[in-house]
């Protein structure tokens, strides 16, 4: 039996209250501009991505530190629609390494990095969430999925 992966992003849930995920604006703009008619002409899709969340694909990739980067990579990248976000949270240049990454207003994960050996790292193997401070009072924040911050 031949079991495909589950992919490593999702959408987002649009219809929760109180969410925003930044419409409007592409066209809203120009449409009462003399360049309406080439406006219309042209492609339906807009120039955002909106409504994809990438938390497994960074969940996944914390469960592989200490593992080869070629092989990592190569999972990872066929099971997204795209491999850019995996280098919001990989650094391969030693100028690119981060502690941490903010992902949506409250989420934060470790940076990692490729070392010398190709080998997955984390930057800050000591960096806790005991060791974070919330951007506000308001959320509920979270370091690789643990709170922080409700003291």
């Amino acid at each position: 039996m031949n079991k495909e992966k589950s992919k490593l992003f999702r959408k987002v849930n649009t219809t929760t209250f109180n969410v925003h995920h930044n419409f409007g604006g592409d066209f809203k703009n120009t449409r009462h501009k003399k360049e309406t008619l080439k406006l219309i002409k042209g492609k339906m899709s807009g120039k955002k991505e909106r409504g994809l969340d990438y938390t497994p694909l960074y969940r996944f990739l914390l469960s592989k530190v200490g593992s080869d980067w070629d092989e990592v990579f190569s999972e990872a990248k066929s099971r997204l629609d795209k491999s850019e976000p995996i280098f919001w949270m990989v650094a391969l240049i030693e100028e690119n390494k981060k502690d941490f990454i903010r992902v949506g207003e409250s989420s934060y994960f470790s940076g990692l990095y490729v070392d010398y050996n190709g080998i997955l790292q984390l930057t800050n193997p000591q960096l806790t969430a005991k060791d974070m401070k919330p951007y506000c009072n308001c959320c509920t924040h979270t370091f690789n999925g643990k709170l922080f911050g409700t003291e």
